[in-house]
């Protein structure tokens, strides 16, 4: 469909995408389907989902399989094992490991959204313990209803201590995260007033943390009647929320910041695009697992408007390139990598989490980006399948430079590279003698590629 965004008509936007010849169903999609609902696949995994129809790809991203009872299992020790070592900097590569490697790649993408949607930072809690029970309270709700997910965080150690809420009393109510629930988590600026916050904020008082858990502490909370967004009654937290997430703002909110997520980094979405997906929220009961099945089967995603039209975050650049190409690395390492491109997670800069899209992008960011990819397929930094980049290509009938750029091309890069940036990259692949030190060089020159930094 032509023209730009704003003329996008909702209907079509959001109804099934139906191939055709302009729009067909091959591996540049699947593999933009992948990018976006995980982190990247491999050249197996964009051949088995071309064999099958768009709509049994994204089915099968909802049903991960009998693998991931037992990979929860290993990453129950594995954080068992952390949480006796201590230290709150182990959650950031603990984290990443299962993103490289887990079977269920869409809701480890999803708690990552929600991650930087309820922004909470290691450094200020420092109790490795909070911080994990928070992370799996977003990921059991990640896809599931919106409200448990907000009732749950209120009362979430973590959250709580973040946002100074266990010196929330009666007598001098801390209105920290009454006014983060409205501003950041469900409403955003202009659907509430200052007298709202306050309300809220003696819903919230007497919640408090007691031996690492969530407390109701009667004797601090204010029973008095409480007026919020047109209400009036003797409120508690439970209450507050449920009156906030009954604001036709809040269904609004949430649908623009999932198409902002999967589908593009647009600053500015047409209003009835996202009310045609904030009504399906509605009628389905702020279910955010109908809301992202429908993006991610729509024709809005498959289209140009949503095609490389994201900034690859540097998780995104990290977890996606090494899933691509079936590697492993140090996770530690990787970790203090993007931290210095601006993504530790665990730790995001502040309540508002990460700003995304273009600020990802600068001088510096750049090159780092661009040297993380080297230090990544470097031989010996990494580990692949068969051994390395060489013997990789070669176990997908990959054979010579020209095939060897354009396989890559096809696995790495969400847009079609012109001739005059494809040709230096097979003249360097023509030099590197197809060994692999010299083919990683060849990745290293396509991750430097304007091109390469969207996904």
């Amino acid at each position: 469909m032509a023209g730009s965004l704003a003329e996008v008509d909702p209907r079509w936007a959001w109804s099934p995408y139906e191939p055709d010849q302009r729009r067909p169903w091959n591996r540049a999609q699947a593999a933009h389907l992948y990018r976006r609902a995980g982190f990247a696949a491999n050249w197996r995994e964009l051949n088995e989902a071309v064999a099958h129809t768009p709509a049994d790809a994204v089915e099968k991203l909802f049903s991960a399989g009998p693998s991931v009872g037992a990979f929860e299992r290993q990453m129950d020790s594995l954080s068992a094992t952390l949480l006796t070592a201590g230290g709150a900097q182990r959650l950031s590569a603990w984290w990443l490991y299962r993103m490289l490697h887990t079977p269920d790649p869409l809701t480890e993408k999803t708690t990552l959204f929600w991650h930087g949607h309820f922004a909470t930072s290691a450094e200020k809690v420092n109790d490795p313990r909070a911080m994990l029970a928070q992370h799996a309270l977003l990921r059991e709700n990640a896809l599931g209803s919106f409200a448990p997910m907000v009732q749950g965080i209120s009362r979430d150690p973590a959250m709580l201590i973040y946002l100074d809420s266990v010196s929330n009393r009666k007598s001098h109510p801390n209105e920290n995260y009454a006014r983060e629930v409205m501003e950041l988590f469900c409403l955003g600026l202009g659907a509430y007033t200052e007298r709202d916050i306050q309300e809220l904020a003696r819903c919230f008082t007497g919640w408090e943390i007691y031996r690492g858990r969530f407390r109701f502490n009667e004797y601090q909370h204010d029973f008095g009647s409480k007026t919020l967004l047109g209400k009036t009654g003797n409120f508690d937290g439970d209450q507050g929320v449920e009156i906030v997430l009954a604001q036709p703002a809040a269904a609004r909110f949430i649908a623009r910041k999932l198409i902002h997520y999967f589908v593009c980094d647009e600053p500015t979405l047409p209003e009835p695009l996202v009310e045609a997906l904030a009504q399906q929220l509605r009628e389905q009961q702020f279910d955010v697992g109908h809301a992202v099945r429908t993006i991610l089967g729509s024709q809005l995603f498959f289209s140009e408007h949503a095609a490389a039209r994201k900034v690859r975050s540097p998780v995104e650049l990290g977890i996606g390139l090494l899933r691509a190409l079936e590697a492993t690395t140090n996770m530690t390492e990787l970790a203090a990598d993007l931290a210095q491109l601006g993504q530790a997670v665990f730790f995001p800069p502040n309540v508002k989490g990460w700003d995304g899209g273009r600020t990802w992008i600068n001088s510096s960011t750049l090159l780092g980006r661009a040297n993380l990819i080297g230090r990544l397929v470097r031989p010996g930094e990494s580990r692949l399948a068969g051994g390395g980049m060489a013997e990789l290509a070669a176990s997908h009938g990959v054979d010579g430079p020209e095939a060897f750029v354009d396989w890559l091309l096809e696995l790495l890069v969400a847009v079609p590279v012109d001739a005059p940036a494809r040709q230096p990259l097979v003249a360097l692949a023509r030099s590197s003698d197809m060994d692999n030190e010299g083919v990683a060089g060849v990745v290293q020159a396509i991750g430097a590629l304007p091109e390469f930094q969207l996904c």
